[in-house]
């Protein structure tokens, strides 16, 4: 082991991380105890909590939610009667949570002046394909996101080729930089970044820097933002973890943004560590994907960024007074190609954005939707809207990982392949290594990029973002890199799912109870 993996190993064992796991399971041990002893030792509070029980159950089953994330409630309510009960209520009834998801209402409330939807664009859009601008008209209505023109847009197929353009427009910063990640790991990535920032803030630029507590919890130390402010970066941590059961916890800023004055913007899978770039090998190669936006789109990132960093502030933010778009400025240096839709999800807004933009593309799709994510953990309308498109003729291919970084969630993923292969849905394992991306391409005219994965944990927990494109020059380059990413795949055939070992089908299968928690 070397110096770098062996003071990380000790920072796990020795340092907060451990205090912290430990602390909760101590917290769960408790609780359960002292409700199975309620339950054992007093006859008539047994009996109350059974009530309560079913009390709880029916609450669950009315609320708007998923179906299969109802049983994964419904399930240990019933087996652990006083216990599930108990711990349902306390999760949903966290002082903290509603406070944090009341605050970010509040963000949203004062970014929507500057999130209008541009009238004339929408009207373009109507007369070229109305599915297209209803989904749209969806997004400005429950997302909060609207479509734009005047856009250029450039995909990244491999974090490798982004990592130079991302270094690139940093140092042409002038007067801000906004970045907010999932992941931060000390390293050549990490560092050259760094580097820029510390540099730019000193120059006078703004630099703002966000990253997720649980992301970062066994990678960078606890008072690290401290270590950015001396060098003159804003840094904070989004929610970060304590040693309390609490249900905030469990939402995670899944987001990876990048924005620079205001007329740049980047996002896609790529999070700031050495693996994203193939600098260390992990998991085989990493094949990672990225976007990066140039005009009049980029105001939806920049709002998206300032709604979350401002969740834990106090002070009023002059949202104004970062936005670029003067005029004509963007119309003249970006001309008409296509629309671009830039989008956040929160799990708190009681709307699924993410998977409704999912599946739009999969129940529109004409001739062909190819798919890579590194996750397939997937609900009763995923599945069925995947297995019909492919049943009436629709070319369904998805690509996964061959190497995973996660094997329980692999074999998850692989309880789903008989039923979907079975209805035509053809699957292809991408044999280097890992697939992090996170890709939809569709009938040669859309494609979604972004950090949403198809799993509940992306598609009901986390924060998250994507850029939706239509008729832009991106899209085919979006599908030129799913076929040369299908060159180095094999496929997989049910026949070769009816070979899989035993132990592992059934570990998958078992893994499905707990499905909405991965």
């Amino acid at each position: 082991m070397n110096r770098k993996k062996w003071k990380k190993f000790l920072r796990v064992i020795f340092g907060r991380t451990t205090f912290v796991a430990l602390f909760l399971l101590i917290q769960i041990l408790v609780l359960f105890g002292a409700f199975k002893w309620l339950g054992d030792h007093i006859f008539f509070v047994y009996g109350g909590f059974t009530l309560l029980s079913a009390v709880v159950v029916i609450y669950i089953l009315n609320q708007r939610q998923n179906p299969i994330y109802q049983l994964a409630w419904v399930i240990p309510v019933l087996v652990f009667p006083v216990f599930g009960a108990m711990f349902y209520i306390y999760l949903k009834l966290q002082v903290g949570t509603r406070r944090l998801s009341a605050r970010l209402e509040e963000n949203l409330r004062k970014t929507a002046p500057f999130l209008k939807q541009n009238e004339m664009v929408m009207e373009r859009l109507l007369k070229e394909d109305q599915k297209v601008a209803h989904l749209a008209g969806y997004m400005g209505r429950f997302g909060g996101y609207p479509v734009y023109d005047h856009t250029y847009a450039e995909y990244f197929p491999l974090g490798d080729l982004w990592y130079p353009k991302l270094l690139e427009e940093l140092e042409k910063a002038r007067e801000y930089i906004f970045m907010e990640y999932f992941i931060v790991e000390e390293g050549k990535f990490w560092d050259s970044v760094l580097e820029v920032l510390a540099r730019k803030a000193g120059e006078g630029v703004e630099v703002r820097f966000m990253y997720d507590g649980m992301g970062c919890l066994t990678l960078l130390p606890h008072h690290y933002p401290r270590q950015l402010e001396r060098m003159g970066i804003c840094c904070k941590i989004f929610s970060p973890v304590k040693p309390a059961l609490s249900s905030y916890q469990n939402n995670r800023d899944h987001r990876k943004i990048t924005v620079i004055d205001g007329h740049t913007a980047f996002t896609g899978g790529i999070n700031l560590a050495d693996e994203y770039i193939n600098e260390t090998v992990r998991f085989g190669h990493w094949k990672d994907t990225a976007v990066m936006l140039k005009g009049e789109a980029v105001t939806s990132f920049l709002m998206m960024f300032l709604q979350m960093w401002n969740v834990t502030e106090r002070g009023e933010e002059d949202y104004g007074k970062y936005l670029r778009n003067p005029g004509s400025l963007f119309s003249e240096k970006y001309p008409m190609n296509g629309y671009v839709m830039p989008y956040g999800d929160s799990p708190w807004d009681g709307e699924n954005v993410g998977e409704s933009v999912y599946l739009d593309v999969i129940n529109e799709a004409g001739s062909y939707v190819h798919i890579m994510t590194p996750y397939l953990i997937l609900d009763s309308d995923m599945i069925t809207a995947l297995t019909f498109a492919a049943k009436r003729g629709v070319e369904v291919i998805i690509i996964m990982p061959h190497v995973p970084d996660k094997e329980y969630a692999y074999l998850l993923a692989r309880s789903y392949y008989g039923e979907l292969l079975a209805a035509g849905v053809r699957i292809f394992e991408y044999t280097p290594g890992f697939i992090h991306g996170k890709v939809f391409a569709s009938d040669g005219e859309k494609a979604v990029v972004g950090s949403v994965n198809l799993d509940y944990r992306s598609l009901y927990l986390h924060f998250e973002c994507a850029v939706y494109l239509y008729q832009c020059k991106a899209v085919a380059d979006v599908e030129k890199d799913f076929q040369e990413t299908l060159t180095k795949c094999q496929e997989i055939r049910e026949e070769d799912c009816k070979k899989y070992p035993v132990w592992k089908r059934l570990a998958g299968a078992g893994l499905r109870l707990a499905a909405p928690f991965m």
